[in-house]
């Protein structure tokens, strides 16, 4: 029997503040709770797999719906809110230090080292909005040729670049030398190409962004499938954020809906393992401006693409749905938030309508996948399997 595991990440799609969030000056956010408050939400697979029965949410209500699925929440356990440290702890490996952040800029010796490195100058260093980083320094990059550098609340070095100013194969090349140097105590999550197109005020960050993670720091679910002989197959940035370790085969982001096009084509192929992927847009263009409206479509969108899926499902798959943080867009700031996140699972092997109450890690999901794969991981969850096995 073949058994396979999509596993799809609804990036920052948090369900409300987590018991810590007053540690990372969250307390309140709630990233699908303001998308419901919208009024224009319509997630019925969603619904059916029971996002609206999940204990104590903001959201929490009876459904029309049968529900077809087994639902709970995680709790975050890693000492972060980031794409990086949130996926490893959704692939086993929980990160009990935090990564550096820079909320006053980045040293000097490091910049200059940057520079010299890379042959150009650089702009900005500072924290900053993504867009508004664009509009404040967009012009002076394309008149002077220099990098915009910028960080966020997050562990990252961001390095923004005009397509036509700055080929996509030399701003690459710049974040391969700036990842050389972030190691040690300057070990950042990730180092991100952030290339945009456009003329003032219309600039538009581009696909062809490029993360440079960190190596997962122990082994994760990915690199035991592969001892197993199982495939790994990453849609979208999840052979970026592990760095390409544990990834045997992959295809990159072309947004939301192009990654679920894929996803789908891919569960109409023959493999045994698991397909893991992100959809970053929901944090990337819509969570981190603010956007509600935006935000919201996209979920409508996502999930009728979601509907699509299950019917080329096969009776051996499982079906998990879950986010690595929350990036609320009616909070205050544009920064990722410290939520809980979903979990939500299906397939015609499991019983139905399970609550599986609030997990303590996003591990539990490396190790549910583990004990349904047949595989030996010790990570660092607990497999809810056994509550969910027919």
């Amino acid at each position: 029997m073949k058994r396979r595991v999509f596993l799809i990440v609804l990036d920052s799609l948090g369900i409300g503040a987590s018991p810590d969030a007053e540690d990372f000056g969250d307390v309140g956010a709630d990233t699908f709770g303001s998308c419901v408050r919208n009024g224009k939400l319509e997630v019925p697979h969603l619904e059916k797999l029971g996002m609206f029965h999940i204990d104590e949410t903001s959201f929490k209500r009876k459904s029309d719906h049968e529900i077809i699925g087994n639902y709970g929440k995680l709790q975050p356990k890693s000492m972060g809110k980031d794409t990086t440290v949130g996926h490893w702890e959704i692939a086993g490996v929980v990160s009990p230090n935090p990564l550096p952040t820079y909320p006053k800029g980045f040293p000097k010796d490091l910049i200059v080292a940057f520079e010299v490195a890379t042959g150009r100058g650089s702009l900005c260093n500072k924290p900053y909005s993504g867009t508004e980083v664009l509009r404040d320094y967009g012009v002076e990059h394309i008149l002077t040729g220099r990098y915009i550098v910028y960080t966020s609340a997050d562990s990252v070095f961001q390095i923004a670049a005009h397509e036509k100013v700055i080929p996509l194969k030399e701003l690459y090349e710049a974040c391969v030398k700036a990842r050389s140097l972030l190691v040690g105590n300057h070990g950042v999550g990730r180092v991100i190409a952030r290339p945009f197109v456009g003329t003032y005020p219309e600039f538009t960050r581009t696909v062809n962004r490029h993360d440079y993670s960190l190596k997962p720091p122990r082994e994760t679910i990915l690199e035991v499938l592969q001892k197993y002989n199982l495939s790994t197959i990453g849609v979208g940035k999840i052979v970026d954020i592990f760095a390409g370790v544990g990834v045997s085969e992959s295809y990159p982001n072309e947004g939301n809906e192009k990654n679920m096009i894929r996803t789908t084509q891919l569960a109409k192929q023959d493999f045994s393992g698991l397909c893991f992927v992100n959809l970053v847009d929901f944090d990337m263009n819509y969570g981190h401006r603010n956007d509600i409206e935006g935000y919201v479509n996209a979920l409508n969108k996502v999930d009728a693409q979601i509907g699509q899926l299950m019917k080329v499902l096969k009776k051996e798959d499982l079906l998990i749905i879950t986010a690595d943080h929350g990036c609320d867009p009616g909070f205050p700031g544009t920064d990722h938030t410290r939520e809980y996140v979903p979990c939500l699972c299906y397939g015609e092997m499991l019983v139905d309508g399970v609550n599986l109450g609030t997990r303590k890690s996003f591990a539990d999901v490396a190790q549910t996948i583990a004990d349904y794969l047949k595989v030996n991981y010790q990570g660092d969850g607990r497999s809810f399997y056994d509550e969910i096995r027919r």
